[in-house]
């Protein structure tokens, strides 16, 4: 015997679970926060998302892939390695100071504290961090691979670098900061470009 059909939207409601959990982050984000968003009943939300924590890693996934993606696809457009990590910065700008969507990032703001109801969590995004890490020093070495950036730069200090700038806009962001301000954070850590490719930085 088939089983009643759901009475709501699954993927508007992991939608608008996406965005309660950006704007408050795992710990702070309360089941009736997330009922309410969604617009369903508890017995709703375990039935369709199994749990509060099942739910926030399926939502991390959907930021990644919706809100996240236009972020790194900007590594693979920029024509030098110097313009990918223009594009990387200044999209993080943008997707960070949206008027109409929360603050800076999910990845990088979710969940920071690792308790017992949050290890799984926790563990994601900071897989989800370090696989970032590691597309921005792959871009970086292809640069020292076409010869955009000198032979001699440490590809991964420098990923780890940009990678901190940005983590740094999104807590900007979170705080209030502007659109406009978040681009001269983009375009001050950009004056940083020729002392930190030149070689004198160590991993």
């Amino acid at each position: 015997m088939r089983g009643r059909p759901r009475s709501f939207d699954r993927a508007d409601a992991l939608n608008r679970a996406m965005q309660v959990f950006w704007a408050k982050g795992y710990e702070g984000t309360s089941l009736t926060d997330l009922t309410v968003a969604m617009g369903i009943n508890a017995p709703s939300l375990y039935a369709a998302f199994r749990s509060k924590e099942a739910l926030f890693l399926e939502a991390t996934q959907l930021y990644s892939s919706s809100e996240g993606s236009c972020i790194f696809s900007a590594l693979l457009e920029g024509e030098t390695a110097r313009a990918a990590i223009v594009g990387f910065l200044t999209e993080s700008a943008k997707s960070y100071s949206q008027p109409d969507k929360p603050k800076g990032c999910m990845v990088t703001l979710g969940a920071l504290h690792v308790d017992p109801s949050s290890t799984l969590v926790c563990t994601d995004l900071r897989r989800r961090r370090s696989e970032n890490l590691a597309a921005l020093e792959r871009r970086i070495a292809q640069g020292i691979e076409a010869g955009d950036v000198p032979a001699t730069a440490d590809a991964k200090s420098v990923a780890a670098f940009y990678q901190a700038v940005q983590h740094g806009m999104s807590i900007q962001a979170n705080d209030g900061a502007s659109g406009a301000h978040l681009m001269q954070t983009v375009a001050g850590a950009m004056y940083a470009w020729e002392g930190l490719t030149a070689g004198d930085l160590k991993s």
